[in-house]
């Protein structure tokens, strides 16, 4: 979080470092020697483990959530390749075909679970320990009636 309480600064510093972690293994994914279930793996055990750590606290826009999904996507064009047509030209892989070769586990649905998992962590956590006391915490007051006033 910063001053604005944005969290996308983040964000756009953890895709930068799995754009690094990409280009520190790029010989190993583009080597020959391995198929696509294996370059698969090395994206999902290396890559999208530097982009989400310590997505379980963040708070997705649909504007950070755009911008998650073309980074993985970029990775998931260079790992399968592109598509040779009919007539023998070659084209990009579109959105929906990568969609279907990783079967819709794209990063924000790993995100979205992580954050679910965090929660059933939190809720087994001993009330004496701060992010179950924050969980169950219930603001003491009442608001005023009315529309907020204009400041």
């Amino acid at each position: 979080m910063n001053h604005t309480n944005s969290i996308s600064n983040e964000i756009q510093t953890r895709i930068l470092s799995g754009n690094r972690c990409y280009y520190a293994y790029g010989k190993l994914i583009k080597s020959i020697a391995l198929n696509r279930s294996s370059r698969l793996k090395i994206h999902k055990s290396l890559i999208r483990h530097v982009v989400t750590y310590g997505c379980e606290a963040w708070a997705l826009t649909n504007l950070v959530e755009q911008y998650l999904r073309i980074f993985e996507r970029r990775i998931l064009r260079k790992i399968f390749g592109p598509v040779q047509n009919e007539d023998g030209s070659w084209r990009i892989r579109m959105n929906y075909e990568l969609n279907k070769l990783i079967e819709n586990a794209d990063i924000v649905r790993f995100i979205k679970s992580r954050r679910i998992a965090w929660l059933g962590h939190v809720m087994r956590m001993n009330y004496k320990r701060t992010p179950k006391r924050i969980l169950e915490w219930k603001p003491s007051g009442t608001r005023i009636r009315g529309r907020p006033r204009k400041r």
